[in-house]
């Protein structure tokens, strides 16, 4: 069985709460996870310092446990290069202290997990007409499909094939909004490769869903935000997902102000002989 912390949106800077981090930091310590995602957003501002502190969180979880993370529209530089699509001055910072690896593959016993960098800036293919959308849109293009189709072929007939990637594929119950475009099509493109399981954020409230293909189902596991920056006045969280050969239980860990860490909260079980 592999056991993965999922953590998305920690907005290191100004909308950083220190007691909901530090305690997170206790629970990679004391928990041992075998693995910690974070699904993008670990700055504010793409500023230097912000990923200065993401990375001494990423030290300290690497550890005890193997980390995998993707960038968040939160940490590009979408400014520095407006519709320039992949150009590579909007990731100066994350790759200088987070990594150069926008689309890591971790492999463990039974489980394979891709990233996906959804986090492109202002393209084109992001654009809408609400002027909000401008940056906050994610993307992913057909090559980035191709890629991680060959990492998971790479992997064991048996393993469990995980997608990591910042952006929603399902329309969140109060933002009423999917963090990507065509998501039918990228949803039917993950089916297609097997895919088992999503762990995304962006949304920043918390959710599970179980979406059903013709082939197989797909669980979806939406971090909310470890922040000041909930949506709808609802506490931070995080989810803490095992997966087994015939199982994934996505388990919603919430803060709690009065015990200053994050409680056992909704659980969800999935029968992946039948995804």
């Amino acid at each position: 069985m592999t056991t993965v912390f999922h953590v998305s949106d920690l907005h290191f800077g100004r909308p950083a709460v220190p007691a909901q981090i530090e305690a997170i930091e206790q629970l990679i310590q004391e928990d041992r996870f075998d693995v910690v995602a974070i699904s993008g957003d670990l700055s504010q501002r793409a500023r230097a310092g912000e990923f200065q502190r993401a990375a001494v969180f990423i030290r300290d979880a690497q550890k005890v446990s193997r980390t995998i993370t993707v960038p968040g529209n939160h940490d590009v530089k979408w400014w520095r290069a407006p519709l320039l699509d992949g150009n590579a001055k909007i990731y100066e910072n994350y790759m200088r202290f987070i990594s150069a690896d926008l689309e890591p593959v971790l492999r463990m016993p039974d489980t394979t997990l891709v990233g996906i960098n959804t986090s492109h800036g202002v393209t084109p293919r992001t654009l809408t007409w609400n002027v909000r959308d401008i940056s906050i849109i994610g993307d992913i293009r057909a090559e980035q499909f191709a890629t991680a189709a060959s990492a998971f072929e790479e992997a064991n007939p048996g393993d469990a094939r995980v997608i990591v990637m910042h952006h929603n594929p399902v329309k969140g119950e109060l933002s009423q909004r999917h963090g990507l475009k065509r998501t039918k099509k990228i949803l039917g493109a993950f089916a297609a490769m097997g895919v088992d399981l999503i762990l995304c954020g962006h949304d920043h409230q918390e959710s599970v869903h179980y979406i059903e293909h013709t082939k197989r189902g797909t669980v979806i596991s939406t971090a909310g935000t470890v922040s000041s920056r909930s949506r709808g006045g609802r506490p931070s969280s995080v989810n803490v997902i095992h997966i087994a050969p015939k199982t994934i239980e996505v388990i919603t860990r919430i803060w709690s102000n009065e015990n200053r860490t994050f409680v056992a909260g909704p659980h969800r079980c999935f029968d992946r002989s039948s995804a």
